[in-house]
């Protein structure tokens, strides 16, 4: 089975000059984990939620403060407050993020001639969960696990699918 057969044509994309807030709408009308990047016709990268969630990532505890002994019982919340502080302005500028900026670039991508064991291969190799599915240089569709799962179930008996 070919990865035409089983990817999704016309995909969902976000512009890599767009707010990360639009990447975010996006996936969650569409009930979907990662949106392929375009600048124009090129396919420039793929911005996924773990990518929209890093920017929530604050770091350790902060090393900001630090008190004598005797007060060292006020130390650690005084710097859990510093790091909440933190978290607040992450939150707040999270969705002005352009896209270009949180995207992984160069995207991986895949052919619609390619075999799903060969996407289901790059997929694990590279540890993503969808492929952008390119011909000639323009994105046609985009393979996700599913899709593979799917077209794998689909070629067992009795399944109503192709065998």
């Amino acid at each position: 089975m070919k990865v035409s057969d089983i990817m999704s044509t016309k995909p969902v994309v976000v512009s890599a000059k767009d707010p990360v807030r639009k990447a975010a709408a996006l996936m969650r009308e569409n009930n979907i984990g990662g949106l392929p990047v375009m600048d124009g016709d090129e396919l420039v990268g793929i911005i996924t939620d773990s990518d929209i969630m890093k920017l929530l990532e604050t770091g350790q505890i902060s090393d900001d403060l630090w008190l004598p002994s005797p007060l060292e019982i006020i130390e650690v919340p005084v710097r859990e407050m510093i790091n909440w502080e933190k978290t607040k302005h992450a939150l707040t500028h999270i969705g002005d993020e352009r896209v270009e900026n949180v995207m992984s670039s160069p995207p991986i991508s895949i052919g619609p001639g390619a075999d799903i064991e060969e996407a289901a291969s790059v997929m694990l190799r590279e540890k993503i969960a969808r492929l952008p599915v390119v011909e000639d240089g323009i994105l046609i569709g985009i393979v996700a696990r599913s899709d593979i799962v799917h077209g794998i179930g689909s070629s067992y008996p009795g399944s109503g699918g192709p065998q």
